[in-house]
């Protein structure tokens, strides 16, 4: 069962996951602290290339079927053009002011 992205419970999580399924990139980058950084399936990606090419040149989708640690951990449905559909997990690391300073996905 999809949870609806308004009803996540982590503000900052539910802002992501808005960002990215309405392609909002400058919406998206506020959202990070900075000097961010992300993790995928393991690895240290550069943030700004890896949010281009899986996330915004390639019409990225989140549906969060599960949540889990405050909100701070989704288990989702996440499909873009390049890929197609695949289950992911989203683990995220709040600062203080509320501003993303990691994330960590992959395939779950």
């Amino acid at each position: 069962m999809t949870i609806q992205p308004t009803r996540l419970s982590d503000p900052s999580v539910r802002a992501f996951v808005h960002a990215v399924n309405s392609h909002d990139l400058e919406g998206f980058m506020s959202l990070l602290a900075p000097g961010a950084t992300m993790c995928d399936d393991g690895s240290d990606r550069d943030l700004a290339e890896w949010t281009d090419r899986e996330i915004f040149s390639s019409h990225g989708h989140l549906e969060v079927d599960n949540e889990s640690d405050g909100g701070r951990t989704v288990l989702a449905r996440y499909r873009n053009d390049t890929w197609g559909e695949m289950r992911t997990r989203w683990v995220f690391t709040v600062a203080d002011d509320g501003r993303i300073s990691r994330f960590e996905t992959g395939q779950a």
